[in-house]
């Protein structure tokens, strides 16, 4: 990936934390062209093709989670807020998009 795609998925706030309140479960995404990742930054997972080939050649990581690091200490993270409520809704279409 280049320098440019991605200080442009950072600079437009393409990395999001999902807060649901009052609970604080947060759900990490990376919002790309045409997919939305799911990312776990505590168990360093994502969603994409790219881990999951990567993991099978023995890599460590995809660029999905070098840009949410990236985007936290730039403090260029998304914040969107949602009700406990709205949980399972929320993630049943996260699912539906994989």
């Amino acid at each position: 990936m280049t320098s440019d795609k991605v200080e442009s998925i950072v600079f437009e706030n393409r990395v999001k934390m999902h807060l649901f309140e009052p609970s604080k479960i947060t759900v990490w995404t990376i919002v790309g062209k045409s997919k939305e990742h799911w990312i776990d930054p505590d168990n360093r997972y994502c969603s994409c093709k790219g881990y999951y080939f990567g993991m099978i050649d023995g890599k460590k990581t995809c660029y999905h989670l070098d840009l949410m690091r990236l985007a936290i200490k730039q403090e260029r993270v998304e914040i969107v807020r949602f009700s406990d409520d709205e949980f399972n809704d929320f993630m049943s279409g996260l699912i539906s998009d994989l």
